[in-house]
């Protein structure tokens, strides 16, 4: 499988970053970088515990930002992997560096690695960041030591949309999602539900103002009416703008993943 990634991966990447000078770094490329080049810089990266924050050249100058968070394991151990996708940057080139709020503590218990990817204004379904966060799904399995069966994706709001996103378009690469505080219609043309294929743990703000609970309740439902594996969660009394008060929710979540899905 990795093979066959690496094979058409080139090609995606040229087709990605040749219509992206907007995700380019002001400094120029480096001349003949090749994908060789990007995956000995990323199996050189510093995965002792704690956070790393990291900048690596893909090609033509483009630059992904992420923030690693390594957890203590014995020599040799392999360990889970959550990709965490951050909400709505409103132009903080930090937002992927926020996850002191409920990302870290949320997941604590797992003793995993967690990625959280820098995703700008955008939004996590726009075809460069889908070709981002496959590419650093393919760069992680490949060169760090997880545990294959054990990744999931989680992320608030923006990112929650996205952790829905890629459970449905890149289930092979995650067991199980996490979405908080979202919006993601699963409706098809006929207003019937789509099945996701891997669990999902669904949390929810009782007083989301942005992302109504009952549009979001409807969706879900539809989901599962189609045979999705999905657990939904109201979180009593929030709304959309308290994502550290989602902290034990992601909690119960994380027992989730280790009990029911891991």
């Amino acid at each position: 499988m990795l093979k066959s990634i690496k094979t058409i991966l080139p090609l995606l990447l040229i087709c990605v970053l040749a219509v992206t000078s907007c995700k380019k770094n002001d400094a120029d490329p480096v001349p003949g970088r090749t994908l060789d080049d990007v995956e000995r810089d990323f199996a050189a990266l510093d995965l002792s515990p704690g956070i790393h924050d990291v900048s690596l050249e893909i090609l033509n100058g483009v630059i992904y930002k992420f923030r690693i968070i390594a957890p203590t394991r014995a020599a040799n151990e392999k360990r889970p992997m959550v990709l965490a996708l951050h909400g709505a940057s409103a132009g903080n080139p930090e937002a992927y560096k926020t996850t002191a709020c409920y990302v870290e503590p949320g997941l604590a218990s797992l003793g995993a690695f967690i990625l959280s990817p820098y995703g700008g204004n955008g939004l996590w379904y726009e075809s460069y960041f889908q070709q981002e966060v496959s590419y650093l799904m393919y760069l992680t399995k490949k060169y760090w030591p997880i545990e294959q069966n054990k990744v999931a994706v989680t992320g608030y709001s923006n990112g929650g949309n996205g952790s829905w996103f890629f459970a449905e378009t890149q289930s092979s690469s995650f067991s199980a999602a996490i979405p908080m505080a979202t919006s993601y219609n699963t409706l098809n043309p006929d207003n019937s539900g789509r099945k996701i294929n891997i669990p999902l743990y669904v949390i929810h703000g009782q007083n989301d103002q942005l992302f109504p609970i009952a549009q979001t309740q409807a969706w879900v439902q539809a989901s599962i009416n189609a045979g999705s594996n999905i657990t939904f969660v109201v979180a009593p009394g929030l709304n959309h703008y308290q994502p550290c008060d989602y902290t034990p929710h992601l909690q119960a979540a994380a027992n989730w993943l280790k009990n029911t899905i891991w």
